[in-house]
């Protein structure tokens, strides 16, 4: 079968955190990719999606290196609205 991979700059104006990852993430700019696959015998082109990932940096003072923790789609969407939500006094 044949797949394509997206990738996207997700924004985060605050903190935010999601269930994959042990702890709160910093305010910042994250890259996450999307791995799709060709849905096959259709007359017209269709892709479902296989995986979702978010790019974590390397946490201060540890060895451990960049990190490529899966997401779920749903999730990763609604924590970037929160975290771009007008808050109290901006």
């Amino acid at each position: 079968m044949s797949s394509r991979m997206s990738v996207r700059t997700v924004t985060f104006d605050r903190p935010f955190a999601l269930r994959a990852v042990d702890d709160v993430q910093p305010a910042g700019r994250y890259v996450v990719e999307t791995e799709e696959e060709l849905v096959e015998l259709l007359s017209f082109t269709a892709y479902r999606r296989i995986g979702t990932w978010i790019r974590l940096p390397q946490r201060p003072g540890s060895t451990d290196g960049e990190q490529l923790v899966p997401v779920d789609p749903e999730e990763l969407e609604g924590a970037t609205e929160l975290a771009e939500a007008p808050g109290e006094g901006r």
